[in-house]
């Protein structure tokens, strides 16, 4: 017998395939970067979506959840196109801008889902992990204009 998907649950499946994914954005940019003060910027910005990555993880599991990725084909894609968009222009300018736009992606897509299961019977342990992702995804941005 299938148990239905709780809210909750689907909430953090979708928190922890986001955050993997810019977790799998860093990974692919950082090569391109050249400058070590910002690949150390990169590295934390990856180490924060791998820490919220985790806590949805474990939250999920804790309520019956399965975390789930994107499919191979998307991760692939996504792969393909950062490796051409940064072949063309690798400075750290392009990479910046590149972090931003995926940053905000992040965001949106984290708001999106907070004002989607705010008000439902969603734990406050989930909404306060959505609010800390999108306070997060603004401090990144903000850090990476400086490079643009």
């Amino acid at each position: 017998m299938q148990q239905t998907k709780t809210r909750e649950a689907e909430m953090l499946e979708k928190i922890y395939k986001n955050m993997k994914m810019g977790s799998d954005s860093m990974i692919n940019l950082m090569p391109a970067a050249k400058d070590d003060e910002f690949k150390s910027l990169m590295t934390a910005q990856l180490d924060g979506y791998e820490k919220f990555a985790s806590q949805a993880r474990e939250r999920l599991l804790n309520v019956g959840g399965e975390p789930k990725e994107e499919n191979v084909m998307t991760k692939m894609w996504a792969s393909v196109g950062m490796k051409m968009n940064t072949m063309m222009d690798s400075t750290t300018s392009h990479l910046a801008e590149m972090i931003v736009e995926g940053s905000t992606m992040g965001m949106t897509d984290t708001i999106k889902l907070l004002r989607e299961y705010e008000n439902t019977d969603v734990s406050e342990t989930a909404i306060k992990l959505s609010k800390d992702i999108i306070r997060f995804e603004e401090k990144n941005i903000e850090i990476m204009k400086k490079h643009l």
